[in-house]
């Protein structure tokens, strides 16, 4: 009968994962809410099995609700994310959970009736409901520090392990260790599931990675597609968007600041640079314009990627940002561009300013090369240079491609290099 068992949970996991492939497959003629669907529905009947359903296999008693439909989906939503994005794949990851707590609360609510006896006696389990809505909520919560955690793990070991089926494998098989452990617990407590089942589990999970690895490979021979190849981001942007960071970036942008590098963003400079010039001059103040630019940074992006590239660009926008004093208006004015508008400043002022600020970025920022990072700046003040923002922002960019043209790694002024 173990045996016979193990047969039929073998395929019950190629049956699993064939068909949930072919939904994902054809996602762009089906829709991927087909897909989507089919994860949710068998969300139930997985938790369901979970608690109740349990077959002794020759290395332990095993419930294929959760060694086979519950690993199984986690790796399916791991091949999402491969064949999508990270964006995607949150949709499942949290309509799963958010239902699941629906579910919890109405059952709550569902309580509250006087429920009508049914011919032949058979009366509504609702204690049963309410241990399978929580249960439900657990097996979701785990669900989603897995699916989150197995994407990340993924990517990290690209850096170490080349081969995609090894990597889609040993990420499985960590995040279902973990999950058999936490989810056990709450079976252990609850319902008072024996300690062998806790390793009976654990080998069928191992198992069902195993085979789905396998299939995984196959399939990868039938669908020869770059997308499952292409990985280029780094892993906290992929965080971000499994967890909606980047919807707080949007925010951060409506709000003036740059997304990438925590600066206020051109939009801000533009408004609020007029205003402070205009003040300045009603106070018979100078107010200075400082422009710096990182030098042949295209050559960083093409060389060693726009990952690295904007690593950069965080690290120069920190160097000014520790320079900057409180009153002065610092913003990245676009691409490795970062302008500064010193209040109360001259000109002679500004330009040791900007020279310190060249030595500073020298000293401590590198390209990814281990070269130092050099900065080309120009330097303008009003009113002698002109008294609108336009004005002095036309004379500082005149000298910065001056500071370019004659070799870069200077800073120009009204009376050339300084």
């Amino acid at each position: 009968m173990q045996w016979l068992n193990l047969g039929l949970f073998l395929l019950e996991a190629v049956v699993y994962f064939s068909v949930m492939t072919a939904f994902l497959h054809f996602r762009r003629s089906l829709g991927l809410g087909v897909f989507l669907a089919a994860l949710g529905v068998m969300h139930f009947m997985e938790t369901y099995l979970a608690a109740v359903f349990y077959v002794e296999l020759p290395f332990g008693t095993v419930s294929p609700g959760s060694s086979i439909f519950f690993a199984g989906k986690l790796m399916m939503i791991l091949m999402l994310y491969i064949k999508e994005d990270a964006a995607t794949v949150r949709q499942p990851i949290y309509g799963l959970f958010l239902g699941n707590l629906v579910t919890v609360g109405i059952a709550q609510i569902l309580q509250l009736h006087a429920a009508v006896t049914l011919p032949g006696g058979r009366a509504a389990d609702m204690a049963f409901l309410d241990e399978m809505g929580w249960l439900m909520v657990w097996g979701t919560t785990i669900l989603y520090v897995d699916a989150i955690a197995i994407i990340l793990l993924y990517e990290r070991l690209g850096r170490f392990v080349d081969n995609l089926v090894m990597r889609f494998a040993i990420s499985g098989a960590i995040m279902l260790t973990f999950d058999q452990v936490a989810f056990f617990s709450v079976l252990h407590i609850l319902l008072g599931v024996p300690l062998p089942v806790f390793f009976g589990g654990w080998y069928a999970k191992l198992l069902a990675v195993l085979i789905y690895s396998s299939l995984f490979a196959v399939y990868l021979r039938i669908d020869q597609n770059d997308r499952w190849f292409a990985s280029s981001r780094q892993i906290k942007d992929i965080f971000h968007d499994l967890t909606f960071r980047e919807r707080y970036q949007a925010l951060l942008a409506k709000a003036g600041v740059d997304g990438l590098t925590g600066l206020l963003d051109r939009g801000r400079y533009e408004m609020d640079g007029p205003e402070l010039v205009r003040k300045s001059l009603a106070m018979r103040q100078s107010i200075s314009m400082v422009i710096v630019d990182a030098d042949h940074f295209k050559e960083v992006n093409d060389r060693f990627g726009h990952q690295r590239g904007d690593t950069v660009l965080r690290d120069l926008a920190a160097c000014l940002s520790r320079s900057a004093r409180s009153s002065d208006h610092l913003s990245r004015f676009g691409g490795e561009e970062f302008v500064i508008l010193l209040s109360d400043t001259d000109h002679e002022k500004a330009l040791e300013v900007a020279e310190r600020l060249r030595l500073d970025i020298a000293a401590n920022i590198t390209r990814p090369d281990g070269a130092p990072l050099t900065v080309s700046i120009g330097v303008s003040t009003a009113p002698e240079d002109g008294r609108t923002l336009d004005l002095i922002l036309g004379r500082a960019d005149e000298r910065l491609y001056q500071a370019k043209n004659n070799g870069r790694d200077m800073v120009h002024g009204r009376y050339g290099k300084f």
